[in-house]
């Protein structure tokens, strides 16, 4: 959606990349921020029930593409495991980081094939989403089932994850598509 802005605008590709640069860094600290927030207010189980780093790699990929959603599906569990374990308290433990990191990359990267269709129809962010969040957690349990050998994660654990977060993921594929949909009306615009 911001490369339909950026190229409505004219935008030279220098300054695309420094836009879409700053978004994903904001993204990207916003995936490392909600989560201490929900730790804080609703205790360890939050994370799992409420998914919160989930809604900004969303945000992220139906913004930015599918291509620099697949970068901040990347790099948001790892840039969050990195700070959070210079506190002492790793987020997402070491043995999730690897899971984490392919199931938000599913998940911003299939929101991100949406991006164009977001900018033309702002209704599109509801399917992006929820095509997200289905890919995603496939991913996440393919993966638990293939590993489950050298893992700590068996599938079966995987699963009651899922089911667990059904809560959060069921308000991120209402609020996710309102939050594009209200900066997509901001962004497009015309200014008369």
């Amino acid at each position: 959606m911001i490369e339909s802005v950026l190229a409505k605008h004219s935008a030279k590709v220098s300054t695309k990349i420094t836009v879409k640069s700053l978004i994903s860094v904001g993204v990207v600290a916003l995936a490392v921020l909600l989560p201490q927030l929900v730790h804080l207010v609703a205790g360890a189980s939050g994370g799992v029930q409420w998914l919160p780093m989930y809604l900004p790699v969303l945000l992220g990929g139906c913004l930015l593409g599918w291509k620099w959603g697949l970068g901040v599906g990347v790099l948001s569990p790892l840039v969050s495991f990195a700070i959070t374990s210079l506190a002492g308290n790793a987020m997402p433990a070491a043995g999730r980081l690897p899971y984490m990191m392919a199931e938000l990359a599913a998940f911003a990267a299939v929101s991100g094939l949406f991006s164009k269709r977001i900018a033309a129809n702002g209704w599109m962010a509801f399917p992006a989403v929820l095509l997200a969040q289905v890919s995603g957690r496939a991913v996440f349990l393919a993966l638990a089932a293939i590993f489950q050998g050298v893992s700590a994660l068996s599938a079966a654990a995987v699963w009651s994850q899922i089911q667990a977060g059904l809560l959060g993921m069921v308000l991120q594929a209402v609020l996710v598509p309102v939050i594009v949909m209200g900066l997509r009306a901001l962004l497009l615009r015309d200014k008369e």
